[in-house]
């Protein structure tokens, strides 16, 4: 999974659209990552072809999104991905 993927799946545990997701990483980064419309816009429509996300309404012609069962499972295990990726690097110092 890649890095930006990740944090759109962690943006959506509560229902956001495009731009909300945008400011949300940017918020949760430290304005690391700066992601773009057409980024978030693809990423969005690979994460819902996949069924890790899901539309749950339109507020202001903006579709809200929101992460599915699966995409929260597929979360956990990137999660312990990255822990066990973590714990060697320390491991190796």
């Amino acid at each position: 999974m890649t890095e930006t993927m990740c944090y759109i799946l962690l943006s959506l545990r509560k229902p956001r659209h495009g731009y909300g997701i945008i400011l949300h990483v940017r918020k949760i980064t430290r304005d690391r990552l700066k992601l773009g419309a057409g980024t978030i816009y693809q990423t969005l429509r690979k994460l819902e072809a996949a069924n890790l996300i899901i539309p749950v309404r339109e507020e202001d012609r903006k579709k809200l999104y929101v992460i599915t069962r699966t995409g929260r499972r597929l979360l956990r295990e990137e999660t312990d991905r990255i822990a066990e990726i973590y714990n060697n690097l320390r491991i190796e110092r």
